[in-house]
């Protein structure tokens, strides 16, 4: 069996589902995910979800931190970035404001994915992004193990096609994919705990799962 492991861009894919407008899929079963894209003679070794919290806003601090509880149930690691405060100016009205910009996840997938393959962790990579900015990772890690294969699986309403180019292989997230994957709206834990997926989150939620 291959060894493959999947490293998620977690707000670019998020973002992707945002612009999809369908909330439902936001809890979204990552490993069920990830394992719709191997082949029978391949073995996923671990899932890495890459995201940051947050910290400014309580209530998307409160789903986020549900949700992952919830991928910790089907053993996802989760590896944290940050936010940063950052003045911009509007190109519009050319005036100063403040906004926050996720930070570090490229970073945070370049030295898993360098940690991974000196490690001889995997036969298989795939990157669950649109991010152009993975590129001169993916191009160091190509070079440097040359046997390893690296591919992007690039998320729904999104074309890649720098990310695309600089891998061995490639797909597309599609609707079906998220339609299928979506976690049930109550995940009973064996202590009884009960994960429940974030109201405005449930329309497409399956019956609860033990």
């Amino acid at each position: 069996m291959k060894k493959v492991i999947f490293f998620i861009d977690g707000f670019n894919l998020y973002h992707a589902i945002k612009d999809l407008r369908k909330d439902e899929y936001k809890w979204l079963n990552l490993d069920k995910l990830a394992k719709s894209f191997i082949k029978r003679d391949e073995e996923i070794i671990r899932v890495y979800y890459f995201t940051a919290l947050a910290s400014w806003n309580q209530s998307k601090v409160k789903k986020h931190k549900i949700y992952i509880r919830a991928l910790e149930t089907v053993n996802v690691k989760t590896i944290y970035g940050q936010f940063k405060r950052r003045e911009k100016i509007c190109p519009k009205c050319r005036k100063k404001y403040w906004t926050y910009e996720e930070k570090k996840t490229d970073v945070n997938i370049a030295i898993q994915l360098f940690k991974l393959s000196i490690e001889n962790k995997f036969d298989k990579a795939f990157i669950i992004s649109g991010d152009s900015d993975l590129i001169p990772s993916i191009r160091a890690v190509k070079e440097s193990f040359p046997g390893k294969k690296i591919g992007a699986i690039v998320p729904i309403g999104r074309s890649a096609l720098d990310l695309k180019n600089n891998c061995d292989f490639h797909m597309k997230i599609k609707e079906k994919h998220l339609k299928t994957c979506v976690f049930p709206e109550r995940i009973r834990l064996a202590d009884s705990t009960v994960i429940t997926c974030p109201e405005t989150w449930r329309n497409l939620a399956r019956d609860e799962h033990v």
